[in-house]
């Protein structure tokens, strides 16, 4: 058959490729041109190989994933790695997408979605499991932070006075705290804002639209 699916097994449990084989072979769409059972194994045969996809085990003695998954991406630049796994934590999941995997998912997953997740991968369509998406969104999110998201609600209202270029006495007046209070607050905010003056922070204040 025209244009098959070119792939490539790796899984240190010989029943798990048998299974993925058994079913995979079924479908004319892919042609199964080897596999491996550890992440050194997989990249010397690979190199002699050039598949389309390769079906990608994180946790294996003898060369895990993650390591597997960086050597493959140096050698066949092309080739789309699809993370097949079981473990889904951070410690899995970011040094797996960092190392170069294109798609993530999960061996809960039914067989015809992991069919699906290779022809997706094969057309350049990502796919990634909905647990680890959300893990990703969030670090996202926390890298995404500003340095202002870590002030107090007081902290914010006395930032917000700098940026009005207040004295520490006017914001203590308004406020209706003391001096020292206020001091103390403006020491925060100036090492939450790694800036060096109350200039620095009323310029931050009013850029990002802190002041009333």
């Amino acid at each position: 058959m025209e244009n098959q699916i070119k792939l490539f097994l790796v899984d240190d449990h010989e029943m798990v490729r048998r299974g993925l084989s058994s079913y995979l072979m079924t479908d004319p769409s892919f042609e199964i041109i080897g596999e491996a059972s550890s992440g050194n194994e997989a990249v010397q045969k690979l190199k002699g190989l050039d598949p389309d996809v390769v079906l990608m085990d994180l946790i294996m003695e003898n060369g895990n994933g993650i390591e597997a998954t960086k050597e493959v991406v140096k050698i066949l630049p092309d080739c789309k790695i699809i993370i097949l796994t079981s473990f889904y934590d951070d410690e899995q999941v970011f040094p797996a997408i960092e190392a170069g995997a294109f798609s993530y998912v999960l061996k809960t997953a039914s067989a015809d979605e992991i069919s699906e997740t290779i022809k997706k991968a094969y057309a350049g369509e990502s796919v990634i499991e909905s647990k680890v998406a959300q893990k990703m969104m969030n670090r996202f999110r926390t890298k995404e932070s500003l340095p202002h998201h870590e002030l107090t609600k007081r902290e914010l209202e006395v930032l917000s006075l700098i940026g009005e270029g207040k004295t520490n006495q006017e914001i203590g007046d308004t406020l209706f705290i003391g001096i020292k209070t206020v001091k103390t607050h403006v020491s925060n905010i100036l090492s939450k804002l790694a800036v060096s003056d109350r200039t620095q922070a009323a310029i931050y204040a009013n850029r990002h639209n802190l002041s009333s």
